[in-house]
């Protein structure tokens, strides 16, 4: 026989059970779905976290509270989360490094917190932003109407704020904002400008923000220190030396666990590497329901086996060899898994599609071949067993076989 018949006479037998044949190949859409699914969110995930970085600038430097380095300049872990709440880091220290000059191009000192605004009579939750004078050009966050905080708003702790373009759809519908007032805590701020469009992904929308003078909120929140000074330096190739800079300066001014330098590159690198990681064992553990269809297969195949005793006794009978039936079952079970892959892979797609409205999911080709070909491996392994042990039969024994 041609490879081209057995594949025919799989068709046929399946086509005879066809309900039986789509749910043996359940387990395998859902598992392959699964791992097509998980893993573009994943990977979506990372692509947009590191574009937000990206976007920022390569030539960014965070300093933050607390030891967040361990000797060897890797993350310390548990023990190294920032130390918000006993920050050292001052405006001063801000406006000191920046007068350093080169590599140092500008510093920002900044505050941000969680809270409610509000607008005749309407009342949204917002990230409020405590910023310096240099903030827009740090961070390149730019207005788009109006202007940013400036040096006076800082010096004079002015009650102005800057917000995004979330926050104009979401309070001001028809209205001017320009020039309005609006209540953040108990006092009353003026909007001098709104932002330009980042946009929004994985559940965070970088436009529903608002920026006040550092100032205010250190008085609004009751905050003496910063909870970060963000530094510019004046060229990618400088990074390195303005990190020794800043080290060496900080250094002499606090102790060295009351503050991290931390290079926006290797933070990336860190976050990357755990994404990747997670991304992996999302996708393995959609891989466990891979198994478990392919169990599945194996069941059906034997059941199939057992009910088709008298078939594969006549077929040896007429001159079949065992070979042949090895290869009928053995394409059987290949058929179902690799028929379940393509559905699971399409369908894995479209719900990526559909998310993609609500999240950042990017469905990556490694994870289609990778879910494909397990998929079909699964078939061969699980149908091995079945097809050896219909082509052991004795045909005098099947053809006898009630």
């Amino acid at each position: 026989m041609k490879y081209i018949d057995y594949l025919k006479l799989a068709l046929i037998s399946l086509k005879r059970n066809l309900s039986r044949s789509v749910l043996t190949m359940l387990g395998i859409i859902i598992g392959v779905s699964s791992v097509v699914l998980l893993v573009s969110i994943g990977t979506g995930l990372q692509n947009y976290i590191t574009k937000q970085f990206e976007d920022l600038g390569a030539n960014i430097i965070i300093v933050m509270p607390g030891k967040l380095l361990s000797e060897d300049g890797g993350f310390a872990g548990a023990h190294g989360a920032p130390n918000f709440a006993g920050s050292k880091l001052t405006l001063d220290l801000a406006r000191g490094l920046q007068r350093l000059g080169p590599p140092i191009e500008k510093t920002a000192g900044v505050i941000e917190t969680a809270g409610l605004i509000t607008y005749r009579g309407k009342t949204i939750f917002t990230t409020s932003i405590g910023v310096s004078e240099n903030y827009s050009e740090v961070r390149n966050t730019k207005s788009q109407l109006g202007r940013f905080i400036s040096t006076q708003d800082v010096s004079g702790s002015k009650k102005v704020v800057v917000i995004g373009p979330s926050v104009v759809e979401k309070l001001y519908k028809n209205n001017e904002p320009l020039g309005s007032t609006l209540r953040i805590g108990t006092s009353n701020y003026k909007v001098i400008g709104i932002t330009e469009k980042k946009g929004a992904g994985m559940g965070v929308d970088i436009d529903n923000s608002i920026y006040i003078p550092v100032t205010s909120a250190q008085k609004l929140y009751n905050m003496r220190a910063l909870q970060t000074i963000t530094i510019k330096a004046d060229s990618k190739e400088n990074v390195k030396k303005a990190i020794q800079v800043t080290k060496d300066y900080l250094g002499k001014r606090l102790k060295d666990d009351e503050f991290s330098v931390v290079d926006q590159g290797e933070l990336v690198k860190t976050i990357e590497s755990i994404l990747k990681t997670l991304t992996v064992a999302l996708g393995g553990i959609a891989a466990i329901s891979l198994l478990v269809g392919g169990i599945g297969i194996m069941n059906i195949m034997l059941v199939s086996v057992t009910e088709r005793t008298k078939e594969i006794g006549l077929r040896k009978a007429v001159g079949a060899k065992p070979k042949d039936i090895l290869y009928q079952f053995l394409i059987e079970a290949v058929v179902l898994s690799v028929a379940g892959g393509i559905i699971g892979i399409l369908l894995g797609i479209a719900g990526s599609l559909a998310l993609s409205k609500f999240l950042s999911s990017v469905v990556t080709p490694w994870s289609v071949i990778l879910s494909f070909g397990f998929s079909a491996a699964v078939g061969i392994i699980f149908g091995v067993a079945p097809a050896i042990k219909a082509s052991r039969l004795n045909p005098i024994d099947a053809l006898r076989y009630e």
